[in-house]
Order: C-alpha cells, then structure tokens, then sequence
C-alpha cells in the first residue's frame, strides 16, 4: 500500500470502494486484487461481525488495499470496537446535525487517541434533516470524506430506496443528491456517494471523490451475459 486513502484523496483521486455483499475475507482480497481501493464492510445493513471486520480488513490489507466499515450506530463503543478489529475507517450513518457530527468526531478521536489520522472518517448525509443542517454539518471539522447516501435519501423525502437495475430514481431524488453533492464540494471538503456504472461518470463530473458500489450486480452481469453467449447451444442441443 503505497499510498493511504487520505493521501489518494487529498490529490484529488477517486476511491474505489466495493461491497462484497458477503462475509468473505477471500473475496475482499480478490477485490482489492482486482482494482479496489478498499472493501466496504456493512456493520448496518450486512451481517459481519467484530471478528469478521478483522479478518475482511485484514485480507483487503494483504490484497494492497483498506477495509472501510460502516458501524450499525453511533455509539462509542461501537464505534471503538470496529477501528480496534482492524477497520482502516468507518462510515458513520445518519449524521443529521452538526452536534451529531462534532459527538461522532469526538467518540473518533476517543477510539484512536494516538493514530486518529491515519484512520479515515467519513459521514453520511442520507436524510432531508441533513440536507437542511448541511452548512453546519460541512462547518465541522475532522471528517474526511462527506458521502450522500442516496436510497436513505431518497426515502427521506418519501420514495422508495431500492431502484431496479436500469432505472432511475424519481427525479426530485436526482436532483436533491446533485446539489448536495454540489455544496459539499464548493464548501471545499471532499464528497462521496453510491454509483452504478451508468452514472458514475455523472457523479465524477460533480465531483464526487469517494465512489462505492456493490459486487453483486458484477456477477449477476457476468453470468447474464454468459447464459446469453450460451443460449444458441443451449436451443442447438435442445432440437437434436
């Protein structure tokens, strides 16, 4: 690991961060193997444990990359006990005030006293709350990246936060996560937000840095296309 996430992202790089969508240390060191910057460890959604962020931050180290965990809260001891497995940096959920946000920067320095630096801190803007407090969120200081989840978003302002693969999200959502992601670059401090490929280079444009997305649809694209390329022989043997 030549170079940390904080240094790719303070020369303007983006991160690639992906979601193995499956506890599997194996499968966070091919990613990293494979082109990731680092793994996202969901701690909120998923089912790692403590044990399984130190071995899926430990392998994506071993691969040349970094484990990102998002805790299921923010309490302190939580949030202690994924940086003290090994995490390289959590994602804390559902920052919607700047009080929140000075607490969580606080309980972050609290769990690496001596090597907070060297540890990422990204927090989540993924509600209307946060949109309305977003100047005094951005105001305070000690988190790196400022990622605006959009399906929480979404379904803050009344949506659904799932959108079908090929689909948009409604356009009032589209809109909400483009300026957000507007203001936090122009206020100077570095923004991230989930992408899929068709609209990555969109989010690139407004300058998001920090750029996650899962694995799954990768495979359920590859073997799409495979029982696609299969299909004549499939019919072929199906007639003899």
């Amino acid at each position: 690991m030549s170079e940390s996430l904080h240094q790719r992202l303070a020369r303007g790089a983006s991160v690639l961060m992906v979601n193995p969508n499956h506890v599997s240390p194996t499968l966070c060191e091919k990613l990293v193997r494979s082109g990731a910057d680092s793994v996202f460890i969901d701690c909120e959604h998923g089912l790692a444990s403590f044990e399984d962020i130190h071995h899926m931050a430990k392998a994506a180290r071993y691969g040349g990359g970094f484990g990102i965990v998002r805790p299921q809260n923010q309490e302190r001891s939580t949030i202690t006990r994924c940086l003290n497995a090994g995490a390289d940096g959590v994602m804390v959920p559902l920052i919607h005030t700047a009080e929140i946000a000075r607490q969580v920067v606080h309980t972050f320095r609290y769990a690496m006293p001596d090597n907070h630096r060297e540890k990422l801190l990204i927090g989540m803007v993924e509600s209307v709350e946060a949109v309305k407090n977003l100047d005094e969120i951005l105001a305070v200081e000690g988190i790196d990246v400022f990622f605006v989840g959009p399906g929480d978003l979404s379904q803050s302002m009344g949506y659904s936060p799932a959108v079908a693969p090929g689909a948009k999200r409604p356009q009032p959502a589209v809109d909400l996560i483009d300026e957000t992601l507007r203001r936090i670059r122009a206020a100077g401090k570095i923004a991230g937000t989930l992408v899929v490929k068709q609209d990555v280079a969109h989010h690139v444009s407004l300058g998001a840095q920090l750029l996650y997305y899962h694995a799954d649809p990768f495979v359920n694209d590859g073997v799409a296309a495979m029982r696609k390329l299969s299909a004549p022989a499939d019919a072929e043997h199906a007639t003899r």
